[in-house]
């Protein structure tokens, strides 16, 4: 029996090749023979029936023996021919209806593009469908009709480049022949092994779709040591808008905006902050640090001076930034979410914030001798979280799975919105009682005035704009962003004319609440939000503004150690507390102890409520002003600057380090196509550490259909026989 199963695989084996040799040589047949073969080269009317190509491969337990002795032993000769390696391997599947020509064991197999295999399988067919399993009894060097070609021509692009890399190369062996050849002997790749390609392939951020460049383009600037002509050309346009935007403004203003002038230097000062929060971005960190560091290099060089009138404008620009701010952190919050967990959002948000500013308040009245006024004026603002530090690491996280299941990048998020709008609110109370000379029964109304009357702005302007425009109105998106815009600009210097300060933030964050609830109900994804992408815009202008000129009232020669150094404690006292009160009080929230921590944690970073509150009371300051009032009102600003120095970048790595090993990761993939916001294609997506190795979650569902798939394909467990039988 063993010797005839051995003789039947011998001729399924000849047969096989026999077969593949006239395919292969199906274009040298005669015209009227070719002609008789069908388009799936199967035989047609006229086609010889007894070909090789159409042979039956027999059923050992049913036909006969082709010699008619009883044995499968071939009578086709094949001494000559040589000896071959028969095995399976795996291959990427092919597309279209060049599947059949690239080898595939069945020939009128078709793809299916939807269908999943099991539910272990580790791969996705959503797209291509499921990967068949390759022969390679073709003949390697025997030329092929397969789509070699069509890869050439598909990614013609990546090719080119690759050849303009391989001169690179080519030219740096030719001045490096003393150089001997790696130990596999055919050389090295000098620019794709060095530290400088590896740099710029890092700095370089993938593209939407193949860009047009010049023939000459990859052959003087190779990618990616420099950059595509996409970025170069986007580069010079907007040089060329900044140059043109300059001619007119000095046309109309005057001196002030020729070099040397106080607007020529604000410009300057906020391109060079973006282009240091670029430099820092690479790094992993977040943008704000280097803006804020090119804003104390700026001051301290004698590079900008913004003193004088025109800290009125500066003034302004702050008031823009904390809107764009407030109405962000309002758009953030996903209303579905903050409905079924809202005693959850409000408890972490209001108890850690209390805890906060009040060891802030006491650490600084008797470390920093501020009075009680001044010190609760201080954590408030230090109380505050950074979205703009926070939110971008959570996406990260967010998109390779962790903490998905438990809802905790939403949480946080929501959660930091209603801790900046808590922080700017009772900031505007302390500050109107501050520097207000009215009387007491005016400084008892404050809080109750300005928080019914935040909530009633944001009720009203919310209905407002959840009528007009028309949600089916072609210009609803900018007529929206416009009008959220303006009515939050007009609540925020309409309070502060009123007399009511806190009132204009607490209405700006409801207002933009209440609006997104409303136009979710219409049709639209919080995470996809059109006016949310437009306010991120908006963002990206104000950023290296604000944070450039935090920066820029920091004089490096006038501060005070001590101030310093005791300044730098409370931060990190409060902080530390905070975090263990914050895993204290969220029990009952269905997160483990590291999910507790990693909450605390994430809300330890500060940066834009400082950056927008930290100078302002400064600038409250009345001309007749005492000087020890104005060294509380420099202490406060100081420390406000370096908590975002402290803590803005300890954040950032906390979040990227401790989210892999406190947070549970799931391998259902993640469709993030809206959740962008404040998140810029750069190398921050790259993580700055190892990641863990991927868990099961047991909570993620079962799928019907890939466990019916499974059962199905159980038996399919050897498919070298099934086939024939």
């Amino acid at each position: 029996m063993k010797a005839k199963k051995k003789q039947y695989r011998k001729y399924i084996f000849v047969t096989v090749i026999n077969r593949d040799k006239l395919i292969n040589g199906r274009n040298s047949l005669p015209a009227e023979r070719h002609s008789s073969m069908t388009a799936n080269g199967e035989p047609g009317a006229n086609s010889d029936e007894s070909s090789l190509s159409t042979l039956p491969l027999p059923d050992i337990r049913t036909s006969p023996m082709p010699n008619g002795n009883g044995s499968h032993k071939s009578t086709t000769a094949i001494e000559s021919q040589p000896k071959r390696r028969v095995s399976i391997i795996s291959d990427a599947p092919m597309i279209g209806a060049s599947a059949g020509a690239a080898g595939y064991d069945n020939l009128a197999y078709e793809q299916n593009p939807r269908r999943k295999i099991s539910q272990t399988s580790t791969h996705s067919h959503t797209e291509i469908g499921p990967a068949r399993r390759r022969s390679i009894l073709k003949e390697p060097s025997l030329p092929s009709n397969d789509n070699e070609s069509d890869r050439g021509s598909t990614h013609s692009f990546e090719n080119y480049r690759q050849s303009a890399l391989d001169v690179l190369n080519a030219k740096y062996q030719g001045h490096q022949q003393q150089v001997p050849l790696s130990q596999d002997g055919n050389g090295a790749n000098y620019v794709e092994d060095s530290w400088i390609y590896t740099f710029c392939l890092k700095c370089r951020g993938e593209e939407p779709s193949e860009s047009w460049e010049p023939s000459f383009w990859q052959k003087i600037f190779p990618y990616p040591l420099c950059p595509t002509f996409r970025t170069f050309s986007r580069l010079i346009v907007l040089i060329l808008i900044g140059l043109l935007l300059w001619i007119v403004a000095f046309v109309i203003i005057g001196d002030t905006a020729a070099p040397g002038g106080q607007l020529f230097s604000l410009v300057v000062l906020t391109v060079a902050a973006n282009f240091g929060g670029y430099i820092i971005s690479l790094t992993t960190l977040p943008r704000l640090i280097g803006m804020l560091l090119v804003g104390i290099l700026f001051q301290n060089v004698g590079w900008v001076d913004l003193d004088g009138d025109f800290s009125k404008v500066t003034g302004h620009l702050r008031k823009f930034a904390l809107t764009i701010i407030l109405t962000r952190a309002g758009l953030e919050m996903e209303p579905e979410a903050f409905k079924k967990v809202y005693k959850t959002i409000l408890k972490l948000g209001i108890v850690p914030w209390i805890v906060e500013a009040a060891v802030m308040t006491v650490m600084s009245h008797f470390l920093l001798d501020l009075p009680w006024m001044w010190g609760c004026l201080l954590g408030a603002i230090i109380a505050a979280i950074s979205p703009a530090v926070v939110v971008p690491c959570l996406f990260r996280l967010r998109t390779k799975g962790y903490g998905v299941v438990k809802g905790i990048p939403t949480l946080v998020v929501a959660v930091a919105g209603v801790d900046d709008a808590l922080s700017v609110a009772i900031f505007g109370i302390i500050s109107t009682i501050m520097f207000s000379d009215k009387g007491v029964g005016y400084q008892i109304a404050q809080a109750p005035v300005c928080i019914l009357g935040g909530l009633a702005f944001g009720v009203i302007w919310g209905c407002v704009a959840r009528i007009f425009p028309e949600k089916g109105d072609a210009y609803v998106v900018p007529l929206r962003t416009l009008m959220l815009f303006a009515g939050n600009l007009v609540a925020i210097y309409g309070s502060e004319e009123l007399g009511f300060e806190g009132a204009g933030p607490l209405g700006v964050v409801f207002s933009s609440f209440v609006s997104n609830l409303f136009w979710c109900k219409d049709g639209w994804d919080v995470d996809d939000n059109p006016v949310s992408t437009a306010f991120e815009i908006f963002w990206m202008i104000f950023e290296p503004i604000l944070f450039g000129l935090t920066g820029a009232t920091i004089k490096i020669d006038e501060l005070d150690s001590h101030t310093v150094s005791i300044g730098a404690a409370c931060i990190f006292t409060g902080v530390i507390i905070r975090i263990f009160v914050t895993a204290g009080i969220a029990c009952g929230d269905r997160l483990n102890t590291k999910e507790k921590f990693f909450v605390g944690l994430s809300w330890m970073a500060k940066a834009t409520v400082q950056a927008a509150l930290g100078p302002v009371a400064l600038k409250n300051l009345s001309s007749d002003a005492t000087d020890e009032e104005r060294t509380w009102a420099e202490i406060v600003q100081t420390i406000c600057v370096f908590s975002i120095v402290l803590t803005a970048p300890l954040g950032a790595i906390l979040i990227s380090v401790t989210g892999t090993r406190m947070l549970t990761k799931t391998k259902q993939p993640q469709v993030l196509s809206g959740w962008r916001r404040s998140h810029r294609p750069s190398i921050r997506d790259i993580s700055i550490i190892d990641e863990e190795e991927e868990r099961e979650d047991p909570e993620i569902p079962r799928d019907k259909e890939t466990d019916n798939n499974t059962q199905n394909n159980a038996h399919l467990t050897n498919l070298s026989y099934t086939a024939n039988k």
